[in-house]
């Protein structure tokens, strides 16, 4: 089967390979981990092998996200990567600019259907969503959430996109988004040594086997590095 590269060499060799098409994913760590830049990198990728991507920023203005990922040589000005901003305070477009004043599932599903049709109209191949957290925040009704979330899935996988989807751990219980994704990769900071290392670790990958132990990863300046052959705790 063709996988689709995450732009990590090391984490595709995790992966078996690399993602299984068409399928939705999770990346879930606590802030600063580099699941923005993980996210950024999956696009990146799919730029360089010719296909549109588009990144739905919730969280931190798109702007500002552009300004961070140039010490790491991504260009995201390029005409091939689309851009949606849909934080509270940044530039708004019709996309997304009423979800945090309207009922939750009349305005997640007015975003749903607006980011389907700039993914059929750019014909998108790979989507990254950062981070789903903001959405899950404007409603306290998981069932009402978790409908309306299986419905944002469908979405990408109507078209056949590889979608990212970052989550801020908010605790340390499985959220409805560890179940709902085919494959669940964690970013964490582990204690070795006295010293703090950063590690991935892949938690769930519906339908391939990959590596379940904890790889340790730095950031370059070419972005997110994986040591998928070294052990966490011989570092």
């Amino acid at each position: 089967m063709e996988r689709v590269s995450t732009g990590i060499p090391g984490l595709d060799k995790m992966l078996n390979g690399g993602l299984i098409p068409g399928r939705a994913y999770l990346i879930k760590g606590e802030p600063g981990m580099g699941k923005t830049t993980l996210s950024i990198q999956f696009l990146m990728e799919g730029v360089r092998r010719g296909e549109n991507v588009m990144y739905i920023t919730l969280e931190e203005p798109l702007e500002m996200v552009k300004k961070d990922m140039r010490l790491f040589g991504f260009d995201l000005d390029n005409p091939l990567f689309h851009g949606i901003d849909a934080t509270p305070v940044g530039k708004r477009t019709h996309i997304f600019e009423a979800i945090y004043y309207e009922e939750f599932a009349e305005s997640f599903e007015k975003f749903s259907r607006a980011v389907e049709e700039r993914i059929r109209d750019s014909n998108i191949k790979r989507v990254a969503v950062d981070p789903i957290t903001m959405l899950r925040l404007t409603t306290r009704e998981e069932l009402e959430y978790r409908r309306v979330f299986i419905e944002f899935l469908k979405v990408f996988m109507r078209y056949g996109v590889t979608v990212l989807i970052t989550s801020n751990i908010l605790h340390g219980d499985p959220e409805v988004e560890d179940y709902l994704t085919s494959g669940v990769i964690e970013l964490k900071r582990y204690g070795v040594k006295g010293r703090t290392v950063r590690g991935v670790q892949i938690l769930k990958m519906r339908g391939s086997s990959f590596d379940e132990d904890v790889r340790p990863y730095i950031f370059s300046e070419k972005g997110i590095e994986v040591y998928a052959s070294e052990s966490l705790y011989a570092r």
